[in-house]
């Protein structure tokens, strides 16, 4: 066999790998990873991963914005869920509903990218438009009161992740989302 050929060849046994290691929901080299911690029970990383999946599709256009995220479950924690953009870990109380888990992890990992995708910054103006939120306000107002968070444009956006990526709220949230903010995120998310 001739050598360009040959090379021929691999290249096309390269790109059928990675199309096939793709439809399996392999994520694609240079994608930010899910990295499962100890405390992760077989049964939730196996929907973490499912939800990862369908979370990178979402923000595939993104996805060299953002890195790797930790993921850990405890079984008492204040809120359902919690992001440390510091470690970039995600942290989840268990146990929980399928839906709850997958609404705790797409929330959380909203956060993620709006801590570590610079490029998200551009989303919020035509986002907190579509929310009927001032130009001037706060994206993430310091408040004492977790509670009054929920109120917050990034919270919403948050919320509005988890529409977009789960096509709806599995569990209702206080926070109010329009259909116009899901379709500005879900644009952002595609590069559109």
């Amino acid at each position: 066999m001739s050598r360009a050929r040959s090379s021929g060849v691999r290249s096309l046994a390269l790109i059928l790998a990675v199309a096939v290691g793709m439809a399996a929901g392999a994520t694609a080299p240079g994608s930010p990873r899910l990295v499962v911690g100890d405390s992760v029970a077989g049964d939730f990383r196996a929907l973490a991963e499912e939800t990862w999946a369908q979370f990178l599709d979402l923000f595939w256009a993104r996805r060299g914005c953002f890195g790797d995220v930790r993921l850990e479950a405890a079984y008492h924690l204040d809120y359902r869920a919690v992001y440390d953009p510091l470690s970039a870990t995600v942290t989840v109380r268990v146990p929980g509903t399928r839906a709850m888990l997958q609404s705790a992890l797409v929330h959380e990992w909203a956060h993620h990218i709006e801590f570590q995708c610079p490029a998200q910054r551009e989303m919020r103006t035509a986002f907190m438009a579509a929310q009927g939120w001032p130009a001037d306000t706060p994206w993430r107002p310091q408040v004492s009161n977790v509670g009054q968070r929920d109120d917050s444009p990034s919270e919403q956006y948050a919320e509005a992740v988890v529409e977009a990526v789960l096509g709806g709220r599995p569990i209702p949230a206080k926070a109010t989302v329009s259909p116009a903010a899901v379709r500005v995120v879900s644009a952002w998310a595609r590069g559109d």
